[in-house]
């Protein structure tokens, strides 16, 4: 059998798992889903599942070599590979579950490659690590981060590790806040891709170290290689030890709402 994917370098595999994923996330968008609970409040559908197994069967024929951390399979792989991918089926579970087609697919090689799907408007954003593009239509375009829309993606979703000293929610209540900015709450790391697109002047969410987790790694992958700014809340670098994360269009915009997190503590 001829390999399809034999020639793509990391970013083309990224790419090629997220379309994928996206096609079966699109698919079974309106069907009556079964549930899998989490606990907590938290479940996967069947597309989750189904997603996650489409991505996965792209990533074993393209690099079989690699090991793999899926949001619903857990690790898997070789034990002993030296790299590693991120996969994110479907970011925006909830969304989806209620007809609310605001949705990632995610799909980051650790410390590399990432791409970044949104099932409903056909689009793939994505990184060889060193530039991010956009692809509609076959056609490849350059991501220009901007501040212009002043649209700050807030995400109000649990854990709140950070708790009373950082409260996400604290900034929609902030005058300054409201005044420089227009909050949005779209629930889903989507908007990480809009940020390093323009449609988004930052996104802010609490957390732990997010930099190693299948939901956020394609995102803050894509927005460093956009160059946007990329910190924790604290104004330090995304890793270990980490405190959650703030991604700005621009310098200026980081440093307004590091302002605003700083003067809520």
């Amino acid at each position: 059998m001829i390999n399809s994917y034999a020639g793509l370098d990391d970013a083309g595999v990224a790419v090629a798992a997220a379309l994928a994923g996206a096609d079966r996330v699109r698919d079974m968008y309106g069907q009556r889903l079964s549930r899998i609970d989490k606990g907590g409040g938290d479940f996967a559908t069947e597309a989750d599942v189904a997603a996650e197994r489409t991505i996965l069967d792209v990533l074993r024929a393209a690099r079989p070599d690699d090991a793999v951390l899926g949001e619903e399979g857990g690790r898997q792989g070789p034990v002993d590979a030296a790299r590693r991918w991120l996969v994110d089926p479907l970011c925006g579970t909830l969304n989806y579950a209620t007809g609310t087609m605001l949705v990632a697919v995610n799909v980051a090689l650790r410390d590399g490659a990432a791409a970044v799907a949104d099932p409903l408007a056909g689009e793939v954003f994505f990184t060889d690590g060193a530039t991010a593009r956009v692809r509609r239509d076959g056609v490849d375009a350059e991501l220009t981060p901007t501040p212009a829309t002043r649209l700050v993606d807030v995400n109000l979703d649990p854990p709140f590790p950070n708790a009373p000293g950082f409260r996400a929610v604290d900034l929609l209540a902030h005058p300054d806040f409201v005044e420089g900015f227009r909050p949005r709450v779209v629930s889903t790391t989507l908007a990480l891709a809009w940020v390093a697109a323009g449609k988004r002047a930052a996104y802010v969410t609490d957390g732990s170290d997010l930099s190693g987790s299948v939901h956020f790694a394609a995102g803050i992958a894509l927005c460093r290689a956009a160059g946007c700014v990329v910190t924790g809340i604290d104004g330090a670098r995304t890793g270990p030890g980490g405190r959650g994360l703030l991604v700005a269009a621009d310098a200026e915009t980081h440093g307004r709402l590091m302002d605003l997190i700083r003067s809520r503590r």
